[in-house]
């Protein structure tokens, strides 16, 4: 018995040796063929790794993050089609940021032996109409509150106390007494009355009752769609002075920037085929109505002019349009140009965002050599080529979107090898506009803290006195890249105002923050030193900015467990 147990356990302590010995020799086997490979693979695939908390960490083999200790991640692979310095945007995020793109055309290519001249529609000056006051007073109530608002004739608009009516009136009552034995002198306090429109209805009804009307109602005596508000409720108001303006948007007027050396290519009554954005697919026909006789010394440029039904209501004042004529030379004179909404300026870069494929929302940042500034569009030197799709409304999203990714961007400042010398432009806002800004970023950093304190009604308080602040603003004086940033900056926070919970506040303040660092990089010079932060976990994993007075990340798009989420991507000098 004791012999069996013996041999069992020597059959037993043999197997198990050569078990190992056999199982460790084709581990190594397979081990090395597995190691070969995937090295080879490595180094010849272009696979690269980067850190998703610090995307400008980039490394050719995985490991750990030397900013964090996390396990860095694949990098965009080869295989999706996309180039080294090209990215990838969902379609709800470019439909979030109203991302629109403008096909460039250059009409010596496209059409030999004409013009493509670059433009905008505008107000029919020709159809516009003031509605003003007849009378000196105050403004009790405007029933006119808002820009594109359509008034018919004879509707009540605005009501006005007057003191000068009311010592009419009771000279009226005192005149009505008296008007059997004196009727030349009540003629005369009536006939007052004609040339302040006020209707002899109104005066029979005083006459009648002896009682004097305070405040006196205002009647349109002018239809169409208001295009300007001059008064707000509680201004004084002048006798003749305009309330607001309207216009008969039914006609409106399509204005062309032309070259002083192009002007002998044209006269009234030239046709012109007219494309815009809103609707690529149709051809309007327009001609010539008008050239206008005095040069702009600064752009050397002068307007020409079509007139254009718009019975169906199709073009609205500040669209795009891009013209063509035929050239009477028979060749083609035209430059290639875009809309300065599309240019982003570093202040050492002019950059552009390109749509390479137009069936996919795939894009890439473009340096480029800028020319003379027409209107709200420049000429390109060098960077761009006719047919090329851009980016012309919501380029520092995109330029977010390319940061996130580790890409090319507006804050990545190394140029590459091949990239060449480009004309430094430096855009900064009005003085009135950097002032405002300046008073305004104090509420911007308290609503930031409430975001961090997850408190709904501070924030909403705070985003009303925001939006306040900001919109003392001489909007007029911006550009039309500004114009933009302002006004969607405007939007995100009404829209902040208005959500009733944290998180519906947070997904406008995204949006928010692009537009305002944007703005907040054309102030020479903040009051404070400002930092621009990012958290690439935030707003679904793709990304979202901030800006804070502080170096030290405290997110206000997440919850204590995620507040330290983020890093410095750029600094905002203060004095």
């Amino acid at each position: 018995m004791n012999k069996s147990i013996v041999y069992i356990l020597l059959a037993a302590i043999l197997g198990l040796g050569l078990g190992y010995i056999l199982f460790n020799t084709a581990t190594k086997n397979t081990g090395q063929n597995k190691v070969d490979p995937h090295e080879h693979s490595a180094n010849e695939s272009g696979q690269l790794y980067t850190c998703s908390m610090h995307p400008q960490i980039i490394r050719e083999e995985p490991g750990d993050c030397p900013i964090c200790g996390m396990d860095l991640v694949e990098k965009e692979s080869a295989a999706l089609g996309l180039t080294v310095n090209q990215f990838k945007m969902t379609e709800n995020a470019l439909a979030l940021a109203d991302i629109q793109t403008w096909v460039i055309g250059n009409s010596s290519e496209a059409h030999a032996g004409s013009i493509t001249l670059s433009g905008k529609i505008a107000v029919n000056e020709n159809e516009t109409a003031t509605q003003p006051a007849h009378f000196d007073g105050r403004i009790e109530t405007l029933n006119v509150k808002s820009l594109g608002q359509e008034v018919a004739k004879g509707q009540r608009v605005a009501t006005i106390y007057s003191p000068e009516l009311v010592a009419a009136q009771q000279e009226l009552i005192t005149a009505s007494k008296i008007k059997e034995t004196q009727p030349r002198l009540y003629a005369a306090v009536r006939n007052k009355f004609k040339n302040l429109m006020i209707s002899d209805s109104v005066l029979d009804e005083v006459e009648k009752t002896g009682n004097v009307i305070t405040r006196f109602p205002i009647y349109a005596n002018v239809s169409g769609v208001v295009t300007e508000i001059s008064v707000t409720e509680g201004a004084h108001v002048m006798n003749g002075s305009a309330i607001f303006k309207v216009s008969n948007l039914s006609s409106i007027w399509a204005e062309f920037d032309a070259y002083e050396r192009q002007l002998s290519q044209f006269k009234k009554g030239q046709k012109l085929a007219i494309k815009t954005n809103a609707y690529p697919n149709e051809t309007f026909t327009g001609e010539i109505s008008f050239i206008d006789p005095i040069l702009n010394a600064d752009t050397r440029t002068v307007i020409i002019r079509a007139t254009l039904k718009n019975s169906e209501d199709l073009f609205k004042p500040g669209m795009f349009v891009s013209a063509t004529v035929q050239n009477s030379s028979g060749t083609s004179t035209s430059e290639l140009s875009i809309p300065a909404s599309a240019v982003m300026w570093t202040g050492e870069r002019s950059l552009v965002y390109v749509k390479p494929n137009p069936t996919q929302p795939i894009f890439e940042m473009r340096e480029v050599s800028l020319g003379q500034k027409t209107g709200d569009h420049y000429t390109i030197v060098s960077g761009l080529s006719t047919g090329e799709e851009i980016v012309i409304n919501g380029t520092f999203t995109v330029d977010a979107a390319a940061q996130l990714g580790g890409k090319k961007s507006m804050m990545n400042t190394a140029k590459s090898a091949s990239s060449v010398e480009k004309r430094a432009v430096s855009v900064v806002l009005p003085e009135q506009a950097q002032e405002v800004i300046k008073k305004a970023i104090p509420i911007y950093l308290n609503m930031t803290e409430a975001f961090i304190d997850s408190d709904v009604s501070k924030v909403s308080a705070l985003a009303k006195m925001f939006k306040s602040h900001l919109e003392k603003v001489d909007i007029v004086s911006l550009e039309i890249a500004e114009k933009s940033h302002f006004s969607k900056i405007s939007q995100m926070l009404t829209a902040i105002n208005q959500a009733t919970t944290i998180e519906n506040q947070r997904e406008h303040f995204v949006l928010l923050n692009e537009h305002l660092a944007a703005i907040a990089n054309r102030v020479k010079k903040l009051n404070a030193t400002l930092y621009l932060q990012r958290c690439p976990m935030a707003n679904d994993s793709k990304g979202a900015v901030w800006l804070s007075e502080s170096e030290e990340i405290k997110n206000p798009y997440y919850s204590d467990a995620m507040r330290s989420c983020g890093s410095v991507i750029s600094v905002f000098k203060g004095q």
